[in-house]
């Protein structure tokens, strides 16, 4: 039996985008509350009855957690044009090592999102 696993994240922080138009919204500072979903992939192990725990999602993911909330996402290592689509390739580069990594989907609003499947 295949699983998809998923366990969302919130984190508040402020971004601008550089390469925006500069009437452009969001060429100005702003902030928002960001949904980071991490989705794993992979076969149920039939003695424990799932494929991994969900605490090993939580732990992989706290170390980048506490690197983006309540910053300015401009000034992290590797985001300097912090676009939700920069953003989820930054936390799955991150994230590699995690057992069966499938997606990374940020959501900046809760009408809007990016689901990044790796390169």
């Amino acid at each position: 039996m295949i699983v998809d696993l998923v366990k969302e994240f919130s984190f508040e922080a402020a971004h601008r985008l550089p390469h925006a138009p500069p009437d452009h919204k969001c060429a100005r500072l702003h902030g928002h509350s960001f949904k980071c979903e991490v989705a794993v992939r992979g076969d149920v192990d039939p003695e424990k009855g799932w494929f991994i725990d969900y605490a090993d999602i939580t732990e992989a993911f706290e170390p980048i957690r506490l690197q983006l909330d309540h910053y300015y996402l401009n000034e992290v290592e590797g985001l300097a044009n912090p676009t939700s689509e920069n953003l989820a390739r930054w936390v799955w580069e991150r994230l590699d090592g995690l057992k069966g990594l499938h997606r990374v989907t940020i959501r900046e609003t809760c009408t809007v999102r990016c689901d990044y499947f790796g390169e």
